[in-house]
């Protein structure tokens, strides 16, 4: 019996080592790759296969892809439809703002081919029109990043599931209708929406183990209220406690720790966040 028992420890023992050595080989092998921003369209949808070999769970690979990511230069508003009014590409990786990151890196975790994210990423960045289709045009994208963690099917909002109600910090307002009524951005379209967020003395390890190995994280400013808007920034958080976001401040995507980050110096940057999950893109 005793003899039986120590066999099964020394191969449970064996299949953990196996599992951590392929995971650091794994990790290294991402740290051998040409840097995404440098590469064609045909280069990537040649590494791509390689990330679904290596990474077959989801959520595995949203991470990797991200961390391959990491270092992209910075620059705001570079996605577009590819038609006026907006001429930028529908996909990049050569820039990135911190919308722009968390949106490519989930079609491109979803994709073996630059041509399949970017069919997806139209399906993400895009409102469905009467008829159910995603077609990119500037009044069907996702503008309001609050829009799309409460609407957005691939974005899902678990802000409500993480703490409870009585305890998040809740504001009404008109996404896209500034306080003297006109519209923010020219869509002939607003919403009225009540969101529910996270407020600072919530944010700590406590709520970080609550949270999946990868999901979004928005930032939520209290100023841009006034504006018809309500998120300042977003990013992708992994291993529940690593945030790496496109920074306008380092110029690059990065990766920080969350805590040391929202609380600079001991000063919070933000005042609350909403968390959501990342679902499969049918």
């Amino acid at each position: 019996m005793l003899n039986r028992f120590f066999k099964i420890l020394s191969v449970s023992i064996l299949i953990i080592i196996t599992s951590c050595n392929g995971k650091a080989e794994d990790q290294q092998w991402i740290d051998t790759l040409p840097k995404p921003w440098l590469l064609s369209e045909t280069e990537v949808s040649n590494i791509l296969p390689e990330f679904h070999k290596r990474f077959p769970n989801f959520e595995e690979r949203l991470k990797a892809i991200t961390i391959w990511r990491i270092g992209t230069p910075y620059e705001i508003f570079k996605l577009g439809e590819e038609t006026l009014p907006d001429t930028d590409p529908i996909i990049r990786l050569d820039v990135s703002d911190c919308t722009a990151h968390v949106l490519t890196s989930l079609s491109f975790a979803h994709s073996k081919t630059w041509d399949e994210a970017r069919n997806k990423i139209i399906k993400i960045h895009y409102k469905t029109d009467e008829d159910g289709n995603h077609t990119p045009t500037y009044k069907s994208r996702w503008h309001f990043t609050s829009d799309r963690i409460l609407s957005n099917p691939n974005t899902v909002n678990i802000t409500n599931e993480l703490v409870d109600s009585d305890e998040l910090e809740n504001v009404d307002l008109t996404l896209n209708i500034e306080e003297d009524g006109s519209e923010l951005l020219e869509l002939d379209w607003s919403r009225k929406i009540r969101l529910s967020y996270i407020q600072n003395n919530k944010i700590n390890l406590d709520l970080l183990a609550k949270l999946p190995n990868a999901c979004g994280i928005a930032f939520v400013k209290k100023p841009f209220f006034k504006n018809g808007l309500a998120i300042a920034h977003e990013g992708i958080l992994i291993d529940q406690n690593n945030l790496i976001h496109a920074s306008s401040t380092a110029g690059k995507t990065v990766k920080v720790n969350l805590l040391d980050y929202y609380f600079n110096d001991g000063e919070p940057l933000f005042d609350g966040i909403m968390i959501y999950k990342f679902v499969p893109i049918k």
